[in-house]
C-alpha cells in the first residue's frame, strides 16, 4: 500500500516537472517580448530574463556610424548608433542611401540571438540638418522672436518626417537651454533668455513625437507611429547658465536660481511625454553634470519620475576627467552611476564595454544600476514599434526637403525676423522698401551664401559658408521679389566712391557672423568679423541702407547705428531666404520681438530681462512691427 502510494507521489512529480519544462519550452519559443498585444512592462520583464550581461551592456552603448557595420551591431549587440555633425553615409547622399545604410546596420542588430533593434539617432536641431537637400528651418534664437508655440509644433512634426525620411528614428532636440549670456558659443541653439518662452517652445516635443494620448502617465516617453520621432530634452542642465557664457564650463548658482531659471522646461517636456534627456558637459557649482548623481537620479529621474532613458552627449564620460579620458575607468564609473543610461562613446566601444563589464563584475557598480539602465531603453524601443517595425523603406522619402516643409520654413523666416531701427526720428521709414526703384544695390558676406545664413549644425559640425545645400539665398530672393525692370546689382564688398557714382536707390546689406556651433563659437568680443564694418560704413555712409544681420546671438552693432537708416535681426535663417525678402518688401508685415536683450557694450554683460542694472540698446520684447502692403 506505501508503495503504491509512494509510485502515485513519484508519478505526479514526474508529471508536474514535465508540465514545467513543456510550458518553459512553451514560453522559449512563444517569446513572449516579440508580441504587441503584451503589456509593455511584462515584454521587457521577459526580455531582461532572457538577457546575458554582454548583451545589456550592448544596450547601453551607443556608436557613431562611421565605426559601425553590419559585424559590430551583432557582436557586441550595440544598442544605438547615431551621426555626430557632418557624419554621413556618401557626400549629398540621397534620402534612399541614408535608409540603406541604416536599415544594414539594423540588420546586425536583427541578427543577433535575441534581434532587439537599435535607435538611430541624429541632430536634427533645425530641421534634418545633416542632410543634403532637406529643409533647414530657422535656429531656436530666431523662433524665440517669434513667441509662437503652435508654429514650433508644426516645425517639430515637419523635421519628424524628414528624419523619418532618411530611416532614422531618433532626433537629438530639442535644446531647452535658457541662454543667459550671449557669449556662449551655443547661444542660438537657445529659444530665450526667459524660461518662460523656453518653457512655451516645449511644442517641439509634440510635433516631433506626436501628442500624448489622455490620461497619459505623467514622465513615460511616447511616440505616435511611423510619422514620429524620439526628442530628446538637453543639456540636463544649467548649460545655459556657465560663468561668461563658456561652453562646457561651470554653472555657479543656487538650488532656488537653478530651479526657476534652467529647469522649468524640464518639468513641461517630461509632462509631455519626452522619451530621452540628453545630460550637460558643464557643471553646476563644480560638480560635473555627467557625474552628478543627486539630479540626474535624485531629481530627474526620482522626483520628476522621468521614465525614458538618460544619454551622454558625445564623449560626455571622456570629459568627466580633466584633460579628457585621463582616468576612464573612473569616468565610466561616476557616469553610469549618477544614471547614464546610454552612452554616446561614441568610438572607443570595446574600451568601454570591457571598462564597464569589469566594473559590474567586480561589484562596482551594481547589477540593479544595469537593469535600470536597459529596463529605460527597452521600454522606449516597445514602446515606439522597434521591435514591429525595426525597418525603413523609401515610402517616406518623398518628405526630404518637402516643398510645403520648405514653405513653412519661409513662413517661420518671415516671423521670426526683428525690426531694430526704421528711419530715425524725423527721417520717413525706409521699410517696407519700394520694388520698383531703378537700382538697387545688395552687398555683404551673407547675401548670397546658403552655408552663412544656416549656420552651425548644417551638412558640417561646424557648418559651412558658400551654399552647401538646396535653398534660396537673401540675394535669390531679393531678385525674385522686385519688379523685373529694377536693377539688383550685387557687390559684396564695394568701396564707398563705387557706391556714390552709382545712382543706387538704396542698398541692402547682409553681413553677420560665420558658421559655428559649439565651444569655436564662444566669443569674449561680440564683435562682427571684418569685412562686415567696413562694408556696413562704405554702403550705409553713401546711400539709404538698410542691414540684414544674419547672427546666432545679439552682436556689437551700437558703433554703426547712427549711419543705418533701417536694421533687421534676421539671425540664422535657414534655407528659405525668400521670408527675408517677404518682410523687407512689404508682402508681410514684421512681427517678431526679441527674446534676448540686445546689450550696448560687453562688459554688461551678462545682463537679462529683470536685472536690477538693465541699460540695454534693444530690450528684451522690442520689435518694430509693419503693415503689409499690397501695391506701392
Amino acid at each position: 500500500m506505501l508503495s503504491r502510494k509512494m509510485a502515485k507521489s513519484r508519478s505526479f512529480l514526474i508529471g508536474i516537472l514535465v508540465l514545467s519544462c513543456w510550458t518553459a519550452i512553451a514560453n522559449a519559443e512563444r517569446m513572449i517580448y516579440k508580441d504587441p498585444k503584451i503589456p509593455i512592462n511584462h515584454r521587457i520583464k521577459d526580455l531582461m530574463n532572457r538577457m546575458t550581461l554582454e548583451e545589456k551592456i550592448g544596450q547601453m552603448t551607443q556608436i557613431d556610424r562611421s565605426v559601425a557595420s553590419t559585424e559590430v551591431m551583432k557582436k557586441y549587440y550595440i544598442g544605438s548608433v547615431l551621426s555626430g555633425g557632418g557624419s554621413v553615409p556618401a557626400p549629398q547622399a540621397s534620402a534612399e542611401t541614408w535608409v540603406d545604410m541604416v536599415n544594414d546596420f539594423q540588420k546586425g542588430s536583427l541578427s543577433t540571438r535575441l534581434g532587439i533593434p537599435m535607435i538611430y539617432g541624429i541632430d536634427a536641431v533645425h530641421g534634418n540638418n545633416n542632410v543634403y537637400n532637406a529643409t533647414i528651418f530657422p535656429h531656436n534664437i530666431g523662433l524665440g522672436a517669434t513667441r509662437d508655440p503652435v508654429l514650433v509644433k508644426k516645425i517639430g512634426a515637419a523635421t519628424a518626417l524628414e528624419v523619418r525620411a532618411t530611416g532614422i528614428t531618433y532626433a537629438f532636440a530639442p535644446c531647452i537651454a535658457v541662454c543667459r549670456d550671449p557669449r556662449w558659443g551655443r547661444c542660438y541653439e537657445s529659444y530665450s533668455e526667459d524660461p518662460a518662452i523656453v518653457q512655451a517652445m516645449t511644442e517641439l516635443v509634440p510635433g516631433l513625437q506626436g501628442d500624448l494620448p489622455a490620461n497619459s502617465r505623467k514622465g513615460v516617453p511616447y511616440v505616435g507611429g511611423k510619422e514620429k520621432v524620439l526628442a530628446c530634452a538637453k543639456h540636463f542642465v544649467g548649460d545655459g547658465g556657465t560663468t561668461k557664457g563658456i561652453n562646457e564650463n561651470n554653472t555657479v548658482t543656487n538650488w532656488h536660481r537653478l530651479l526657476n531659471i534652467h529647469m522649468p522646461a524640464y518639468y513641461d517636456t517630461i509632462i509631455k511625454g519626452v522619451s530621452t534627456v540628453m545630460v550637460s558637459y558643464s557643471s553646476w557649482n563644480g560638480v560635473k553634470m555627467h557625474a552628478n548623481r543627486e539630479l540626474v537620479t535624485g531629481f530627474l529621474k526620482n522626483k520628476l519620475r522621468f521614465r525614458g532613458f538618460v544619454i551622454s552627449d558625445w564623449q560626455g564620460l571622456d570629459r568627466i576627467t580633466s584633460p579628457p579620458h585621463a582616468n576612464y575607468t573612473y569616468s565610466i564609473l561616476e557616469g553610469v552611476d549618477a544614471g547614464i543610461d546610454m552612452l554616446m562613446i561614441p568610438y572607443n566601444y570595446t574600451e568601454f564595454i570591457d571598462g564597464l563589464t569589469f566594473l559590474v563584475k567586480n561589484n562596482f557598480i551594481p547589477m540593479s544600476r544595469i537593469d535600470d539602465a536597459v529596463k529605460r531603453i527597452l521600454r522606449v524601443k516597445f514602446m515606439m514599434g522597434l521591435f514591429e517595425n525595426p525597418l525603413a523603406d523609401y515610402s517616406m522619402t518623398k518628405y526630404l526637403g518637402s516643398q510645403e516643409h520648405r514653405e513653412l520654413a519661409r513662413e517661420a523666416v518671415r516671423r521670426t525676423l526683428v525690426l531694430l531701427k526704421n528711419g530715425g526720428s524725423s527721417d520717413k521709414a525706409l521699410i517696407p522698401l519700394s520694388k520698383k526703384s531703378p537700382k538697387i544695390l545688395v552687398a555683404g558676406t551673407h547675401a548670397d551664401n546658403i552655408g552663412n545664413q544656416c549656420g552651425g549644425w548644417t551638412i558640417q559640425w561646424q557648418g559651412q559658408t558658400g551654399n552647401i545645400t538646396v535653398g534660396t539665398t537673401i540675394l535669390t530672393a531679393i531678385k525674385n521679389t522686385v519688379d523685373p525692370k529694377t536693377e539688383v546689382v550685387f557687390t559684396e564688398n564695394p568701396d564707398a566712391g563705387y557706391v556714390k557714382s552709382n545712382n543706387f536707390s538704396y542698398a541692402i546689406v547682409v553681413v553677420g557672423e560665420p558658421p559655428y556651433s559649439e565651444t569655436n563659437g564662444d566669443s569674449l568680443n561680440l564683435t562682427l568679423p571684418d569685412p562686415g564694418p567696413s562694408i556696413i560704413t562704405n554702403v550705409c555712409g553713401s546711400v539709404k541702407c538698410v542691414v540684414v544681420l544674419i547672427t546666432g546671438r545679439p552682436v556689437v552693432i551700437q558703433p554703426y547705428l547712427d549711419q543705418i537708416d533701417a536694421l533687421v535681426a534676421a539671425w540664422l535663417p535657414g534655407t528659405e531666404g525668400q521670408g527675408v525678402a517677404d518682410v523687407l518688401f512689404g508682402d508681410y508685415g514684421f512681427s517678431g520681438k526679441l527674446s534676448r536683450t540686445w546689450f550696448k557694450t560687453v562688459d554688461q554683460l551678462p545682463m537679462n530681462v529683470g536685472d536690477q542694472h538693465y541699460d540695454p540698446l534693444f530690450p528684451f520684447g522690442y520689435g518694430l512691427t509693419t503693415e503689409p502692403t499690397k501695391a506701392y
